[in-house]
């Protein structure tokens, strides 16, 4: 009741291979494995290598005084002509 019995497990794998065809089923199968052996991989290469420590902060320096403006010369303290 509500579950699948062999006979519609058979017909669903006959309608599957006729659809993809044996040849595209066991290419993805054979793509499905790389992409397993690839994730184990990976998986143990995490756990061997050690964690990097993060770089250490950059500390901003103060910024710098602007330099006087040709405005500033002719109000302030230069020789009066």
């Amino acid at each position: 009741m509500g579950g699948l019995s062999l006979p519609h497990l058979i017909i669903l794998a006959l309608v599957v291979l006729i659809l993809f065809g044996r040849g595209r089923i066991s290419e993805m199968m054979g793509d499905f494995g790389k992409g397993i052996k690839s994730f184990k991989q990976g998986m143990s290469e995490g756990a061997e290598t050690p964690l990097v420590q993060p770089p250490a902060q950059i500390q901003q320096q103060p910024a710098a005084q602007p330099a006087p403006t040709a405005q500033a010369e002719q109000t302030g303290s230069g020789p009066a002509a």
